[in-house]
């Protein structure tokens, strides 16, 4: 596939996050995850958030309902997406016998977020700092032993954290944007 070329009009971007749960163990205590949940929306579109989670449909009804969204998309954002987000989606496009996501302009408001010292980059300090009003879903070793057993309660978590995460990135990144701290987009390529 071809790197995304600008048209000149207003660009579709996607705010996603995901979360993800430890499945199986290999050598020197390594850990292989699988995605439990995805909420993403379009930014300026509250209304189409969506969230697909573990528990409430299959792994494949989850990942073809965020390749929906992603292929319309002409841009993706979060927090750190590029090391993160994108490969866990690509590692599970793979076991899923789905192709690669492909190329993609991405603005990751950690990688993209312009050089400074003596602060966390985190989404949740950088909120704060930033007088941030969405809040971020604080969840405690219980609460995810529950989510990531897919139970209800842990269930209602999951969904919760995921969609407050989407919810704050997306008041951060433009407050990054005001604050001109946030680099300029760039091809993701898998």
């Amino acid at each position: 596939m071809k790197p995304p070329v600008y048209t000149g009009k207003p660009l579709s971007v996607l705010d996603l996050d995901i979360e993800n749960r430890p499945l199986s163990y290999a050598g020197q205590d390594f850990t292989f995850s699988e995605i439990t949940a995805i909420a993403c929306c379009t930014v300026g579109k509250r209304r189409s958030l969506e969230c697909w989670m573990l528990g409430e449909v299959e792994p494949e009804v989850l990942l073809d309902g965020f390749l929906s969204r992603w292929h319309e998309a002409d841009m993706v954002t979060g927090h750190n997406i590029i090391r993160h987000d994108l490969t866990m989606l690509d590692g599970m496009c793979l076991e899923y016998g789905r192709g690669p996501l492909g190329p993609k302009l991405v603005q990751d408001t950690y990688g993209h977020l312009k050089r400074s010292k003596g602060v966390s980059r985190s989404q949740e300090s950088l909120a704060a700092m930033l007088g941030v009003a969405a809040p971020k879903l604080h969840m405690t070793q219980r609460d995810w032993r529950e989510a990531n057993r897919l139970l209800p309660e842990g269930l209602v978590k999951t969904r919760a954290r995921v969609v407050g995460d989407v919810l704050q990135h997306m008041e951060l990144r433009k407050r990054l944007i005001e604050l001109q701290w946030l680099g300029v987009p760039r091809t993701w390529t898998p």
